[in-house]
């Protein structure tokens, strides 16, 4: 962003205006959509505003990792696809897609949601994997944040594939038996410009912003995940201002996950 265009978004947000007509603390209308992908064992579309971001979820039996014979498996990958933004190259993952993987990741992780010690069925040899995958349609800015959502609409929408009598897989049958989710993380995005904050920033003010901080919470306002990002660094009031809207926008938004089944 040239420094003409990164000045008008800030003098914008320094009159209480954002580019979409927005308040400085009001998220995009949200919509979520689950079970769009049919060949997999949850998926979930996300979209805030004109913002879109698929999430599927994969499981499958493997050998489980030789230090943790009793845990399953989880992953989380983000693939930027030039289809979504001009923004993004095809070819090998970039630093955004892997901090974007990393974030959502960690808070999945640290929130202890999935209860992996669950996953298993005979330990050292037969384990589930939760593979989950995310992809922005169209993207406009906040990637962690919808990516993150579109995650745990996945996983909480997410059932087994069906086993059988030999105790293969049968990859075309889903069980009635969902993953048991122990929590629900949400991330929340939080920018700085100068002197204000916002949340979930689009692209253009993505590329005004001097810091940001991604704060994942759980129910009752608890912190389990914290990320840093951009170079200008954060007194603790910031910290403290930064943690209150992301409380704020996390409680909207899991009254509309709490609609989701």
């Amino acid at each position: 962003m040239n420094q003409e265009m990164k000045e008008h978004v800030k003098q914008a947000l320094k009159q209480g205006k954002r580019l979409d007509g927005r308040a400085l603390d009001e998220i995009r209308p949200i919509k979520i959509q689950t079970g769009i992908i049919s060949t997999a064992e949850g998926s979930a579309k996300v979209k805030f505003g004109d913002a879109e971001v698929l999430a599927g979820v994969k499981m499958a039996l493997e050998k489980p990792y030789p230090d943790t014979p009793e845990d399953g498996v989880l992953m989380v990958n983000a693939e930027l696809l030039p289809l979504s933004s001009p923004e993004f190259e095809a070819g090998p993952p970039s630093i955004e897609s892997i901090e974007t993987a990393r974030v959502i990741d960690r808070g999945i992780r640290e929130s202890k949601t999935i209860d992996t010690k669950g996953l298993c069925l005979e330990k050292g040899e037969k384990v589930w994997s939760v593979a989950v995958d995310i992809v922005p349609l169209n993207f406009d800015g906040n990637l962690i944040d919808m990516g993150g959502l579109a995650a745990i609409a996945a996983i909480k929408t997410a059932r087994y594939p069906t086993l059988n009598e030999d105790g293969s897989v049968d990859y075309h049958k889903r069980s009635e038996n969902k993953l048991e989710l122990a929590n629900v993380p949400i991330p929340i995005t939080v920018c700085k410009l100068g002197d204000l904050f916002i949340v979930d920033p689009t692209e253009q003010e993505e590329k005004a912003v001097d810091t940001r901080l991604t704060i994942t919470t759980l129910d009752e306002n608890t912190i389990c995940a914290l990320q840093k990002g951009g170079d200008v660094p954060l007194k603790v009031e910031d910290v403290q201002k930064m943690v209150e809207l992301a409380f704020k926008s996390a409680g909207e938004i899991r009254k509309i996950l709490a609609e989701v089944n």
